[in-house]
């Protein structure tokens, strides 16, 4: 996301079937063997569920978007694929690059989830516009009524989506700490004051909608860093 500082324009790609995309080399097929009450079938693509698809197709996007990654405008994870730029005529040129890359491979897109030459769009869970990112207001939706967890799984879902979006909190870890104890193995569960104190302030600063703001090379950096037993961070 750092390499989104100066873009205004941006376009957003879905492929369709996206492990499908990937062939299973011959011989090999055998090991992804399954059975159905029709009998035993080795499938001839990659199917989402085998234990090395997502690392595969990532491997397999990385390699044929390699330049345009290198270049410097393109994100890519799994199956969505992020173009961006300053101005629109080099968007566009970009976004022909692109799509004769994809072309060239077979691939296919869903046009209902493609978005073209905007200004705001939402990747990754993010709304990003030029100068800044924020949270997507859909995944926020269910913060306010998240009930406190009464077990290590529902800890554990909490700090999940927590973590992700660690990046928009000042303190998190700080902030999260007692939270993260409870995970451990050796610590017995216990939903103590500290503990509602911690998953209250993580929803109240949530729900506040925070924002990131790009970062200027034109102006001067100034970082100010601190550090406790527990927590280390710094602010640019």
């Amino acid at each position: 996301m750092d390499k989104l500082k100066e873009a205004t324009v941006f376009t957003k790609l879905d492929l369709r079937n996206g492990y499908n995309n990937v062939q299973i080399k011959d011989g090999d097929q055998w090991k992804a063997t399954f059975k159905t009450n029709k009998g035993l079938f080795e499938p001839t693509v990659m199917f989402f569920g085998l234990s090395n698809s997502l690392a595969t197709f990532q491997a397999f996007m990385n390699d044929i978007l390699s330049n345009f990654i290198d270049e410097g405008w393109c994100i890519v994870y799994m199956d969505d694929i992020l173009i961006f730029s300053e101005d629109p005529e080099a968007h566009r040129e970009r976004t022909e690059r692109l799509m004769q890359r994809i072309q060239k491979h077979d691939l296919y897109l869903k046009p209902e989830k493609c978005e073209f030459d905007v200004k705001e769009v939402i990747f990754l869970g993010m709304v990003i516009r030029s100068g800044y990112i924020a949270i997507d207001p859909i995944k926020l939706a269910g913060i306010a009524e998240w009930e406190a967890p009464r077990t290590v799984k529902g800890v554990r879902s909490f700090l999940g989506f927590g973590n992700f979006y660690r990046k928009f909190i000042g303190r998190y870890s700080h902030i999260a700490k007692p939270l993260h104890d409870l995970t451990k193995k050796s610590q017995k569960f216990e939903w103590t004051p500290g503990c509602q104190a911690a998953f209250n302030l993580l929803k109240k600063k949530f729900l506040s909608e925070p924002i990131l703001i790009m970062l200027n090379v034109d102006k001067p950096f100034i970082i100010e860093a601190d550090t406790s037993k527990w927590a280390t961070g710094a602010v640019l």
